[in-house]
């Protein structure tokens, strides 16, 4: 069982940054890799970023590209999403989700989800 909290929503102005936390209960965090995905309100859940156990490999959404930033702490048993630039067009309840093994990038491959995180972009 894998419990995680995210942390650091909140509302920034166009062109802003904020960083997002995920913090992971249990030893085996290494064990799994671990995504971040968002949903807006009347919009379906989809996928932001993904990184593999070691760090090794990421993945991002064509929409933030070159904007986000995904990082994990496997000592800290943390997971970070960097956002710069941000834009209106951001603004979801930015939720991470945790899969054991290989990273994948459909959410309905995840195994364990946060309660989320609201992230307000304000024009």
């Amino acid at each position: 069982q894998v419990q995680l909290v995210e942390s650091g929503g909140g509302l920034v102005q166009a062109g802003g940054s904020l960083r997002l936390s995920c913090a992971a209960s249990g030893r085996t965090f290494s064990s799994y890799a671990m995504g971040w995905f968002r949903q807006a309100p009347g919009k379906e859940r989809e996928f932001v970023a993904a990184i593999s156990r070691s760090a090794g490999s990421t993945y991002y959404a064509d929409s933030v590209k070159g904007r986000f930033t995904i990082s994990r702490d496997n000592a800290k048993n943390t997971v970070y999403l960097q956002m710069n630039s941000l834009k209106p067009e951001d603004t979801a309840v930015y939720y991470c989700a945790a899969v054991f093994g290989t990273v994948v990038v459909a959410p309905d491959l995840y195994d364990y989800w946060g309660q989320g995180t609201q992230v307000t972009v304000s024009s």
